[in-house]
């Protein structure tokens, strides 16, 4: 091919990915993103060979280059529905996880509905969030800034929503044993199925660090509070030694 040895600049590199996280952002398909940026990539190569910057082959600044794209595709709710459907009971199931570690499940109306709201907020902040950072040239505590609140946000309404559902009472909705074990036998199919789907086994491994430490710690005579604490320290020292582990391996393929 002919422009196979030839390397992008940082600049061209950085603005494809950037287009890549704003298409994504906005909704679109991702087999139609694939083949914009393909497209695009072999027009910046070409263009760098013959010295030409960015903004010569878009013909204006990169936010309105892709804004314009993004008006001209359609959008893939179908898919987006899905995982809308898919980030919604993912969420939920570390819940679940912690509950089932308690006994019989219990739920409150008022609870059920808060998380499917917060979750539909948060996967909307999320989309705003790297929707905004792709778009816009922003320095690297701006997009810290910008990620600390998209996880700050979440965090407080379901502090928030701990509070509310002991002041204000609801209908609460009771599993029993059986109820119980449908559902964690639910939730572990669902865990398994979009793990494989996704060929990413994230969501399972970092459940289990998050809930495991915890539950066989406190199976031993130490005090809670000290229960916590290493707790804590190993389901968190855990996920970022994982996350280090996924991260290598990718730069090495």
């Amino acid at each position: 091919m002919k422009h196979a040895n030839i390397k992008l600049s940082e600049k061209s590199r950085k603005f494809l990915e950037d287009l890549r996280v704003y298409l994504f952002s906005s909704g679109k398909k991702e087999s139609e993103i694939d083949d914009i940026v393909e497209e695009l990539e072999v027009h910046l190569i070409e263009a760098e060979e013959k010295g030409k910057p960015v903004e010569k082959i878009i013909g204006r600044s990169p936010k309105e280059y892709m804004e314009q794209l993004s008006d001209e595709i359609p959008a893939d709710y179908k898919t987006w529905f899905q995982y809308i459907v898919i980030i919604l009971f993912g969420g939920f199931s570390f819940t679940i996880g912690y509950d089932l570690m308690e006994g019989t499940l219990s739920y409150s109306l008022l609870e059920l509905i808060g998380h499917v709201v917060i979750g539909v907020i948060f996967i909307a902040g999320v989309l705003a969030a790297f929707k905004y950072i792709a778009g816009n040239q922003l320095s690297k505590w701006k997009e810290l800034t910008v990620l600390f609140a998209l996880v700050l946000t979440p965090t407080g309404m379901y502090v928030g929503l701990i509070y509310l559902n002991r002041a204000v009472e609801t209908p609460v909705i009771h599993f029993g044993i059986t109820g119980t074990i449908i559902t964690a036998i639910v939730t572990a199919v669902f865990i398994v199925a979009v793990s494989w789907w996704a060929k990413a086994w994230v969501l399972p491994i970092i459940l289990t660090l998050l809930i495991l430490p915890e539950s066989l710690l406190g199976m031993t005579p130490m005090n809670q509070e000290l229960v916590l604490a290493l707790s804590t320290v190993i389901s968190f020292g855990g996920i970022g030694v994982y996350l280090l582990i996924v991260s290598k391996m990718d730069k090495a393929t």
